[in-house]
């Protein structure tokens, strides 16, 4: 679990104080109230250095592995620190060098440890792992201890690694099954001609949990890098070819495609059926699962559910919905209204946030955050406030903030799914196809526009 950032108070500027943690750093660093609020690059570099008898706070580590990228590449921070921890040890005597190095290795390989266990994708580059490789080498040589530290910690990134791959390749193979649409959705067919979400499952309990199997499997695949990186320097090098060479956002992506998909697959479901009081039995399904959802504090899946039932396609069908006690629906677009920068459900994300907290069940501590918002409330802190002051400083303020935002998220991640998984729901989740912005079916396709125009309009808010 990330560490909680020490700065959660209103951005503010202040005038230079003195480091009194006695650490050696290059340039000004300056503090407020004991917080760091800025200071240049190298200082905060040289900051995240161990010494024999210095570490550096666990929030800090954290905050500026998180935001450095948007000054500099991993490879550079991770090259640079590795340097410097190595160089401050020379005294020009070898055997002296040796001891010294022995003495600072395990807070070496304790930083490192921590860089590829909360930032493993950073580790796709090859360049870090040759880096990691050559740290490994250089600690084998001072101290057994450590060496053996490396290599398990290295051990461990590997099949990190490795599920990640296995992960992207599950998911590209689902898509793959999805796109293929059969005859059923070119044309609509009597009911029993064609499975349906009710043939499938026709509980809403049990729907709404494998829709939070869905979301806590997706989310637990995301790196808390993923946010910061939509607005990081490009690699110049990025685009060569390589076992490494993959998306830095992809697994961000992949969630945000899930919401679309499961918005779109509400909207199927219902205009499917050719008659209206089928019709009205999903709809009513789909209200039941999102007040579940709602219950369990699956907010995602809840907003997706609610956006599918607001497309064109189906908020036309009057004669359908008159069939509808559309009462809990009304309670649950309340709930989620994005008026007052959706303040609705940021109380209520408040409430499942505190339930978590204080929880006694693995259930009570499922808190899956809307996430498009999430994404908003980032995208609109790193924009709203400049990274470097006017002085050049780094504004670390601004670095404490996101990575606030961003530790909320990994807490919410690395909840467990308590709930039994039903293999023949989730399979039709994740593969039933549906129409969407490049269906066959017109009246949905059409919907593309009106559904960004609805999300996008709730977000800018």
């Amino acid at each position: 679990m990330p560490p909680t950032t020490p700065y959660a108070g209103k951005f503010s500027t202040c005038g230079p104080y003195s480091n009194n943690n006695n650490h050696p750093h290059y340039g000004e660093m300056c503090y407020h109230d004991n917080s760091l609020v800025s200071a240049s690059l190298e200082a905060l570099i040289q900051h995240l250095v161990p010494t024999v008898d210095y570490y550096p706070d666990r929030s800090y580590v954290f905050t500026f592995l998180l935001s450095s990228r948007l000054f500099l590449h991993p490879y550079e921070l991770m090259t640079r620190v590795c340097h410097l921890c190595v160089e401050q040890q020379r005294s020009g005597d070898a055997l002296l060098d040796k001891i010294r190095f022995r003495e600072v290795a395990p807070k070496l390989v304790q930083l490192l440890t921590e860089w590829t266990e909360t930032f493993p994708y950073d580790f796709r580059d090859e360049r870090m792992m040759r880096c990691l490789k050559d740290m490994t080498h250089h600690v084998a040589r001072g101290d057994e201890y450590s060496w053996r530290a490396m290599q398990q910690m290295t051990q461990r990134l590997i099949k990190r690694l490795s599920a990640l791959g296995q992960y992207e390749e599950a998911v590209a193979a689902l898509n793959n099954v999805a796109n293929e649409r059969p005859a059923s959705l070119k044309t609509k067919q009597a009911p029993g001609q064609r499975n349906d979400v009710l043939s499938v499952c026709d509980d809403p309990f049990i729907m709404a949990q494998q829709l939070t199997h869905i979301e806590l499997d997706r989310l637990s695949f995301i790196g808390p890098e993923e946010f910061i990186q939509t607005f990081a320097m490009k690699d110049p090098i990025e685009n060569q070819k390589g076992f490494f060479r993959k998306r830095k956002t992809s697994n961000l992506e992949a969630y945000v495609n899930w919401f679309n998909r499961l918005s779109y697959m509400v909207a199927t479901e219902i205009c499917m059926p050719v008659k209206k009081k089928h019709r009205a039995r999903i709809i009513e399904f789909f209200i039941d699962v999102a007040q579940e959802c709602f219950n369990i504090g699956n907010f995602n899946s809840l907003m997706a559910i609610i956006t599918g039932m607001n497309m064109s396609p189906v908020s036309r069908l009057k004669k359908t919905w008159s069939k509808v006690n559309t009462d809990k629906f009304e309670i649950l677009e309340h709930q989620m209204d994005p008026s007052s920068n959706f303040s609705n459900y940021r109380t209520a994300l408040r409430g499942a946030t505190q339930r978590s907290e204080t929880a006694h069940s693995s259930q009570e501590k499922i808190v899956i955050p809307f996430f498009s918002l999430l994404i908003k409330d980032i995208y609109f802190l790193n924009e709203g406030c400049a990274s470097r002051l006017p002085n050049g400083h780094i504004n670390f303020e601004k670095l404490w903030e996101l990575a606030k935002q961003v530790s909320e998220f990994l807490v919410w991640r690395q909840v467990v799914c308590p709930f039994d998984r039903d293999r023949r729901i989730l399979q039709y989740l994740v593969t039933t196809p549906v129409f969407s912005e490049d269906g066959p079916c017109t009246n949905l396709s059409l919907t593309t526009k009106l559904t960004k125009l609805f999300i996008l309009g709730q977000l800018t808010n």
